[in-house]
């Protein structure tokens, strides 16, 4: 069963970053984001939240460099997974201090202190921590994240990979994803059409269409988020996956109001 009042929203890196330059922020877009939520969550029909953002231009090109992802094996590899979780941090105190500037209470989860990882997947991340923060009223916030991995040394994780382990621990009702694209194209790069809904039925036919993002991402870019959230609808039935575009002023809190952006994934 899903908790009827509980949200994950993902900012993706793209949309919170520049991620053509290494290491650029858009506080602007960040304090935009920030309002938005702190507007949902002051109204009368809202929910218990859980933020998670992506690294963007600020993680992602240093483990590009490194191929931190694939495996940490010696003392250049450490060096690089160090040089990863810095830049990750850093990025996740910009957003917390926006988010705070708004009047949000959040706190920070870092992956990074806290997930076991096997095989590039998690293995052990306790999740009471971040429930007590919850029924406390606070809103969590994790991050795409290195980690420490019993098999390959060390890995990276993504929100997605977050997001899914977590779901099976703290049961959300809605998964929303925002980023730059507005939604699951049939057609990237052109973008004339959207696909409005896909189900794990559909996921076959739907997969082979569908392409990932311009920029880097070490983490495989939009088909691997379709994938991967995908696989949790298919173990969570009732759960709702939206992916859909956060540039527009107004879509974040329109998106946790209810409204119907982007491409949903859910069973039918």
């Amino acid at each position: 069963m899903t908790s009827a009042d509980l949200t994950f929203l993902k900012l993706g890196g793209s949309l919170i970053t520049d991620k053509s330059r290494p290491a650029t922020p858009r506080p602007d877009r960040l304090a935009r984001i920030a309002g938005e939520i702190a507007h949902w969550l002051s109204g009368e029909e809202t929910g218990r939240l859980l933020i998670g953002h992506g690294s963007g231009s600020f993680g992602h090109v240093p483990a590009s460099r490194h191929g931190t992802r694939a495996g940490v094996r010696n003392v250049g590899d450490w060096a690089g997974f160090v040089e990863v979780w810095q830049a990750a941090a850093d990025l996740n105190r910009l957003v917390l201090a926006a988010l705070r500037t708004a009047g949000i209470p959040v706190m920070g989860f870092p992956p990074s202190a806290a997930v076991l990882a096997e095989g590039g997947r998690i293995a052990t991340w306790p999740a009471a921590p971040i429930g007590s923060a919850l029924a406390a009223g606070l809103v969590p916030v994790v991050h795409g994240d290195v980690a420490f991995d019993i098999a390959i040394g060390g890995t990276i994780l993504s929100t997605e990979t977050l997001f899914a382990h977590l779901a099976g621990e703290l049961n959300p009702r809605r998964i929303l994803i925002a980023g730059v694209e507005a939604g699951v194209w049939v057609d990237y790069p052109q973008r004339s059409e959207l696909i409005p809904n896909i189900d794990p039925i559909q996921a076959k036919e739907r997969m082979a269409a569908i392409r990932g993002a311009d920029d880097p991402d070490v983490t495989g870019g939009m088909r691997s988020k379709v994938g991967a959230m995908l696989e949790l609808v298919e173990r969570i039935p009732e759960l709702q996956v939206r992916i859909f575009g956060g540039l527009e002023p107004g879509n974040i809190a329109g998106a946790l109001s209810g409204e119907a952006l982007g491409t949903l994934l859910s069973r039918k």
